[in-house]
């Protein structure tokens, strides 16, 4: 299953009049897997997941869901696909237990609708209408309304902006689970932790491409130098400490007593710093070895300014 698509979208073009939202965006999903999409505000994530959907047309390039286009074959694709909203596709005055059960009635088997309130903290509010929930209420039911039917696929923007910490772990664990049964996930946010715990691949976009593609552990490592910082007496013989380590190594001395390997970091190369400690009387305090997060390599990719 994993090994076959469950989203693939090539060369997707989508302006706005003047603007291009997504130029030339190419993205594939594999069966059951959790792929996080990132990318700074107005780089064209939504834009593109919004055409995934079906609720907007490409302008150029090619879009398949599950093997469907998502326009043409909406109808055959609404039963297995589920979809949360940034906002939206509630009606104001309906009940937050009675909206849910009505998405439930439109699928052939769904989840138990009082356990999944339950779950998302719902059952004491299900009498309430939409219009009076609070924020994160609002969050949550719409979370459920994605995945009540029990989709073979999944789209969830942003699912956990604005919930407490609580209510993200809840959705962390649903998330989790639905990963478990074998749904695929496509997710959209701006928390990078959140990104890093719950997905197999990671997409960055920006100004309408994806930029960097791959598992949270490869985009933090690839073509970042990990470090290993320790400090000692001042002024050891760097020169001596590099023979020791393997080529590529590069060491300095930012500050007295405080000392910077980079490289590639793994257990010899901590073994053979400890080692080298040893041979010269020299006791290493406060060794620490420093990777780049996702947000790290995110900030690097997009730039650190301020999008409006």
């Amino acid at each position: 299953m994993r090994d076959t698509a469950a989203v693939e979208v090539a060369g997707l073009v989508k302006r706005y009049g003047n603007t291009t939202a997504v130029d030339g965006l190419d993205l594939t999903v594999g069966r059951g897997t959790v792929t996080a999409v990132l990318g700074p505000n107005g780089a064209g994530k939504t834009t593109t997941i919004e055409t995934c959907e079906g609720y907007r047309r490409p302008d150029a390039g090619t879009v398949r869901v599950l093997g469907l286009d998502p326009v043409a074959d909406a109808g055959d694709l609404r039963p297995r696909v589920g979809v949360m909203l940034q906002s939206g596709g509630v009606y104001p005055t309906v009940r937050a237990a009675e909206m849910l059960r009505h998405m439930a009635a439109l699928h052939a088997h769904p989840l138990d609708v009082d356990a999944l309130l339950e779950r998302l903290g719902l059952t004491g509010c299900g009498r309430t209408p939409y219009r009076r929930l609070s924020g994160g209420q609002q969050q949550r039911l719409a979370l459920a309304m994605a995945v009540v039917g029990r989709p073979e696929l999944v789209f969830l923007d942003e699912p956990t902006a604005g919930l407490d910490p609580q209510a993200r772990r809840a959705g962390w664990d649903l998330v989790r689970e639905l990963h478990a049964d074998g749904v695929t996930v496509v997710l959209t946010t701006h928390h990078m932790d959140e990104a890093e715990t719950l997905a197999d691949d990671v997409a960055i976009v920006d100004e309408g491409r994806v930029i960097a593609r791959g598992s949270p552990e490869e985009l933090c490592r690839g073509g970042a130098e990990n470090t290993l910082s320790f400090t000692g007496r001042p002024g050891l013989d760097l020169g001596s400490l590099l023979k020791a380590l393997p080529p590529g190594t590069s060491a300095d001395e930012p500050a007295p007593g405080t000392y910077r390997l980079t490289g590639t970091v793994d257990p010899q190369l901590l073994a053979t710093v400890t080692s080298w400690c040893a041979q010269n009387g020299v006791l290493p305090d406060g060794i620490a070895v420093e990777r780049h997060t996702l947000e790290d390599v995110f900030l690097n990719l997009t730039g650190k300014e301020l999008r409006s």
